[in-house]
């Protein structure tokens, strides 16, 4: 299955602020993108960045373990914000490089452990982490009708114009 993700390149520059800010005991930040889905020719899957989510202050555990964890309240608002607003849930955070980032043994340990809860609010929707350098990004999504968890393979940012069409 391929799956392309886009999203505009507003959204991805205030994704990349809030994760620059600071915070009093982690060592990163971490959100969730919502997106709405849609298909695409030959089994493809279109995913569309929609509203970045960070994760509140208030909903980070202190942990010297990693560089950021998040409380239960992070994931909980997470849920209701895709519950509520019918939107798959990708979990997003950066790596400080640049280049093609992979996710650590811990990111993909970690977010095993909390995306298919996400199948518990939308379940028929796709759900995943995705994590940013400064000047790339990569991919995995969970997909209802597939065991296994599946690459993004494409990723495309859309520079936004000041004009309207009617």
């Amino acid at each position: 299955m391929k799956i392309e993700f886009r999203m505009t390149l507003n959204l991805l520059n205030r994704i990349h602020e809030q994760l620059s800010l600071p915070h009093p005991f982690t060592s990163e930040r971490v959100g969730f993108i919502s997106c709405g889905v849609s298909k695409l020719p030959n089994n493809g899957l279109l995913i569309l960045g929609e509203t970045y989510l960070p994760v509140s202050d208030e909903d980070y555990i202190d942990s010297s373990h990693f560089g950021a964890l998040m409380g239960s309240q992070a994931i909980r608002k997470a849920l209701q914000f895709s519950y509520s607003n019918h939107r798959a849930m990708f979990h997003v955070h950066r790596h400080e490089h640049n280049g093609r980032p992979q996710f650590s043994s811990i990111d993909l340990r970690e977010s095993a452990n909390f995306i298919p809860d996400f199948w518990n609010v939308q379940p028929k929707m796709p759900h995943g982490i995705i994590v940013l350098s400064h000047d790339s990004m990569s991919g995995l999504c969970w997909h209802p009708n597939h065991v296994k968890k599946i690459p993004i393979s494409q990723f495309s940012i859309i520079k936004q114009t000041n004009s309207n069409i009617w």
